[in-house]
C-alpha cells in the first residue's frame, strides 16, 4: 500500500514467507496456524473480522473452521451467487490471507444456535438494522434500539428472520506475507483443473490441493 508517495513501514518484520516454511503443505492448517497467532495477541482487536466479496459487497465475521470449509453468519443475501471470495488482513503482522470457494446456505436452526449466544447488545443491533438500506439519520436506529430493548430483555431477543449463516467451502486461499523491499510474499494453494497439464511451477500438497508462488 502507497498513499501520496509514502510507503507504509511493515514495522521491519522482513520475515521471508518461503515454501520450506510449509511444514505441513495444507491451506486450511496454514490458516488456522495464522489464525491462532493473531488471535491470541492483544493488540488485536477483532481477528476474525473479514471482508466478503458477492454479487454485493458487505461486511461480516468469521465463525469457525470445521471439515475443511469456513462458517459465517449475516442478513441473508446469498442466494443470487454461490461463489464468494473473503479476505482477511492482520496489520500487526503484515499478512493477508484470500479465499474464494462455493457457498450453501446452513440450516436456520445452525442460525439459532449462533445467534443466541452473542452478546445481548449485538443481538439488538443485528434486530434494529435492517443492513444497507438507506435511513433518514442515525436518530432511526436509536429509537429502534430503545424499543427493542424495552420489549426484549437478555435472554429474549428473537434472531432476525432474514438472519443466518453460510459455510464456504474454498477451491483456492491465497497467503500473503508483506515485506518492506516490496517484494512481497504470495502463496497461493488451489484446487488443480481436470485438464491442467504438469508444470514446474505449481507443486503438489496434501489433501488434493496444489500450491504456487505469484509474483507481488
Amino acid at each position: 500500500m502507497e498513499v501520496a508517495g509514502m510507503r507504509t513501514s511493515y514495522n521491519e518484520r522482513d520475515n521471508l514467507f518461503l515454501e520450506d516454511d510449509l511444514e505441513i503443505k495444507e491451506p486450511l492448517y496454514l490458516f488456522d496456524k495464522w489464525f491462532k497467532i493473531v488471535k491470541n495477541d492483544p493488540r488485536t482487536v477483532e481477528p476474525n473480522a473479514m471482508c466478503l466479496a458477492t454479487a454485493t459487497n458487505s461486511l461480516c465475521s468469521y465463525e469457525r473452521l470445521q471439515q475443511g470449509r469456513l462458517y459465517f453468519f449475516l442478513p441473508i443475501t446469498q442466494e443470487e451467487n454461490p461463489h464468494a471470495a473473503l479476505t482477511f488482513y492482520w496489520e500487526h503482522y503484515s499478512r493477508s490471507v484470500r479465499i474464494e470457494g462455493t457457498v450453501e446456505k446452513l440450516p436456520f436452526s445452525d442460525a439459532d444456535n449462533y445467534f443466541n449466544k452473542r452478546p445481548y447488545q449485538s443481538q439488538i443491533g443485528a434486530l434494529c438494522s435492517q443492513q444497507s438500506e438507506p435511513i433518514r439519520g442515525r436518530n432511526v436506529l436509536a429509537m429502534r434500539e430503545k424499543d427493542l430493548k424495552s420489549k426484549y430483555k437478555e435472554g429474549q431477543v428473537p434472531r432476525p428472520p432474514l438472519w443466518g449463516g453460510y459455510i464456504v467451502k474454498p477451491n483456492s486461499i491465497e497467503f500473503w506475507q508483506g515485506q518492506t523491499d516490496r517484494i512481497h510474499d504470495r502463496i497461493r494453494f488451489r484446487r488443480p483443473r481436470d485438464d491442467e497439464p504438469d508444470g514446474i511451477l505449481t507443486h503438489d500438497a496434501e489433501d488434493g490441493w496444489v500450491y504456487e508462488r505469484l509474483c507481488p
